[in-house]
């Protein structure tokens, strides 16, 4: 029996775990639940993800990609002089107003690497892009204190559905700019 080439599993599978963290959490996610949402055959996700830390790392990944991409396609700070404490604060509230599921996702999977040490790698890309694309306006240090603080404001909105306020976080981050 011939093997059937399908180029797009891996993928489907990366989107499959997703969706399933995504509707009952990660506690629900097992090679069995999304192989059953992937269409896909069980053997299939153990073939390309020995472990589920590796499906983990492989969904976050690709998950902590929106605020980033969001961030970069907005192309504001490739403006040396462009507000850094409006534009974050601007991005982060669109962000968050866009998808609040996908928030919410992008989140639990970042926060999985406080139990999951195979995460804290892929948590520390999503700072380190973000911290490049602040680093012609501020320095090294700022820039990770200004992600540190929209952490806190964007889990403050999420846990107690307290509404985004675009003016606080400007005034807020602007504290921390020199």
């Amino acid at each position: 029996m011939s093997r059937r080439y399908d180029p797009e599993r891996r993928q489907r599978i990366i989107d499959a775990a997703i969706r399933v963290v995504g509707r009952g959490g990660i506690a629900g996610l097992s090679h069995r639940t999304v192989a059953a949402e992937a269409d896909v055959p069980l053997g299939s996700t153990t073939y390309h993800f020995a472990s589920l830390d590796e499906l983990l790392v492989a969904a976050l990944r690709q998950a902590n990609e929106g605020f980033a991409v969001a961030v970069r396609a907005s192309g504001v700070f490739d403006d040396p002089e462009c507000d850094v404490a409006g534009e974050l604060a601007r991005l982060t509230g669109e962000w968050l107003a866009k998808d609040r599921t996908g928030v919410e996702l992008e989140y639990e999977l970042y926060l999985a690497a406080l139990r999951r040490p195979a995460l804290r790698p892929v948590a520390g890309e999503w700072c380190a892009g973000i911290a490049e694309l602040l680093a012609p306006h501020t320095d090294p240090v700022t820039a990770r204190a200004l992600l540190a603080l929209l952490d806190g404001i964007c889990l403050q909105v999420l846990l107690t559905d307290t509404p985004y306020d675009v003016d606080y976080a400007r005034v807020m981050l602007a504290r921390l700019i020199p």
